[in-house]
């Protein structure tokens, strides 16, 4: 299979993606950058800036429950279930290792739920600086934990598990499945990675041509890398940076689906872990959207793109179910 290449076109914002980024512009033009703020008010202005993306969110039944990690902490759930559900899909957000939340990404959830007739958790993990590396990851790990031991508010979701992650939720979600596949536990039947952070080489195609945005920019990412792993040797761990993997642990992985957005400094992450897949004769799904920046999945209820790519992916998870 080709890899699909952006052009200089696909580099180029849509209509309607250039509206919304001069909507932005006008909306956030006084906030400021969170990543140069303290991290706790980082964090809030992420809150309060994603709260435009999850309005009218698809009706569904939605449970609040939570999940006791190793060390005896809560871990806040929430199950989304539309009619009809069947299978389920571990969801881990995004937000740079360091920012946003269940409710940031609560419609890109709901929207995926819908798309892939399939239950859809969602949780909030420990977050960067004052949780660095390995902090989120076990959290991630706990909550996968809790499904397969049966956990008394999952019980219903049975036949397919996957997990599914955008940015350092993609990041988080690949890791999982390498440590997972390290420790001889069970893994999930497939993930779905969604414009993900996966190497901290910041001297690809796109850092370099991409490193100003719009939206995320290469300076941006270095700070989250810094909040998360800021010692080089963590860099070098496949759970840090699921590119430093060996072949051998990539060729083991369940089947992926994978997307970019053309316009995102990581475009290069996911086109290098694509590279590397089929260099082993795997055949792992992936789209490339044009016109579209980083985090452009958030923005389903005024962008067509977010809404193709929700269904894409929901595709993605019927035909794992099927295979």
């Amino acid at each position: 299979m080709t890899l699909p290449l952006p052009t200089p076109a696909d580099l180029v914002p849509t209509d309607r993606m250039q509206w919304i980024l001069e909507r932005l512009a006008e909306e956030d033009g006084g906030l400021g950058d969170p990543t140069l703020l303290p991290a706790p008010e980082g964090r809030k202005l992420a809150e309060q800036t994603n709260r435009r993306w999850n309005t009218d969110l698809p009706e569904m039944a939605a449970k609040d429950f939570s999940v006791r990690s190793a060390e005896g902490r809560e871990i806040a759930c929430r199950l989304l279930t539309p009619e009809g559900a069947s299978g389920l899909i571990v969801f881990i957000h995004g937000g740079g290792w360091a920012f946003c939340s269940m409710a940031t990404h609560e419609r890109a959830a709901r929207l995926l739920a819908l798309e892939a007739g399939a239950h859809v958790l969602i949780f909030d993990y420990r977050l960067a600086p004052e949780a660095p590396f390995p902090g989120g990851l076990n959290d991630c790990q706990a909550v996968w934990n809790a499904v397969v031991t049966g956990h008394p508010d999952l019980t219903s979701c049975s036949h397919l598990r996957a997990l599914a992650g955008d940015s350092a939720g993609a990041n988080l979600a690949l890791a999982l499945l390498l440590a997972l596949q390290a420790d001889g536990e069970p893994t999930p039947d497939a993930a779905l990675l969604f414009y993900g952070v996966y190497d901290a080489n910041f001297e690809t195609d796109s850092y370099i041509n991409q490193k100003d945005g719009p939206g995320l920019t290469r300076a941006k990412m270095m700070r989250y890398w810094n909040w998360y792993a800021a010692a080089p040797g963590d860099r070098l761990n496949p759970l840090v940076a699921p590119l430093q993997a060996s072949d051998a642990q990539l060729k083991a992985l369940p089947p992926l689906f994978l997307n970019a957005a053309a316009i995102d400094p990581l475009r290069s992450d996911t086109e290098n872990l694509v590279r590397r897949l089929r260099s082993l004769g795997r055949t792992d799904s992936y789209s490339l959207y044009p016109g579209v920046v980083h985090g452009f999945m958030q923005m389903s209820r005024e962008l067509p793109e977010a809404r193709m790519a929700a269904a894409e992916a929901g595709r993605a998870f019927r035909e794992f179910a099927e295979s």
